[in-house]
């Protein structure tokens, strides 16, 4: 908190604000404040568009060559989300291009985890998360909880990502017009992936080609996690999962780190 005050104090110096112009900056925090729910974090929208977000993760994240990169959770992750069997569809509407996603948890040494625990979650095509839209998906949409097999093996089918800007209706959205940026991020899939005896690894996989990857209002795009969505038109494949052809299909492996 010492650190905190004495840099205050020094931005203080520095900006030479006036009394209505500090209480101006009191007014938009308390706003953000007011603007926080369960549902929604103004604050984390604050902290991911001004860049703060991603350097506490690169500074306090630091993750041994070879493991999966970590990057934002952003505002809109909910606890306890269904969940879901191998294979299951996280889209209640079925609007969007329908895409399957496979992959595995392995350690660093290679080996398969299992019972990995995958929190999946992402914007619709029309760019709001189910929880900007209860009357829409009062049950949740595109969302949901699945664990790696015997194998270290996952799998769900869902919609393909589509960019999307952030909140613009709050104080946040006033922040980013005020200050001429643009609210957008690339298409991409949010996971937290927990084990035990592992690191927990909170991250994004980003559609390659989006646009925006190399503008993303929050800074959150990092190499490692561009990954391709390949068209696909495989009929068995596509039975077993019921997936109309075509389709498209994500196959990634995330590398955990030990616990320290």
């Amino acid at each position: 908190m010492t650190s905190v005050v004495r840099h205050l104090h020094d931005i203080v110096r520095e900006v030479e604000p006036t009394m209505a112009e500090w209480e101006q900056a009191i007014r938009f925090l308390t706003e953000v404040g007011h603007w926080s729910d369960d549902k929604r974090q103004e604050f984390i929208i604050l902290s991911d568009t001004l860049g703060i977000t991603m350097l506490v993760d690169a500074i306090s994240n630091q993750k041994p060559e070879g493991a999966t990169e970590t990057t934002v959770l952003g505002p809109f992750f909910v606890e306890n989300a269904k969940s879901l069997p191998y294979g299951a569809n996280i889209s209640e509407s079925g609007d969007g291009e329908p895409t399957l996603v496979t992959g595995s948890v392995r350690g660093l040494d290679g080996e398969p985890v299992s019972e990995a625990r995958l929190d999946v979650w992402q914007a619709g095509p029309d760019g709001f998360y189910d929880v900007q839209q209860p009357n829409k998906f009062p049950d949740g949409n595109l969302r949901g909880v699945f664990k790696t097999d015997e194998t270290g093996r996952f799998a769900f089918c869902t919609v393909k990502p589509a960019p999307y800007p952030v909140p613009t209706d709050g104080p946040v959205g006033r922040m980013l017009l005020a200050a001429g940026r643009h609210a957008w991020r690339p298409a991409h899939l949010h996971f937290i992936i927990t084990a035990d005896g592992y690191q927990r690894v909170t991250t994004h996989l980003f559609v390659a080609g989006s646009e925006y990857l190399d503008g993303d209002v929050v800074q959150a795009v990092k190499a490692s996690l561009i990954v391709d969505f390949t068209k696909c038109d495989d009929p068995e494949e596509s039975t077993r999962f019921n997936l109309p052809i075509p389709y498209f299909k994500l196959d990634h492996q995330f590398v955990l780190a030990p616990e320290i």
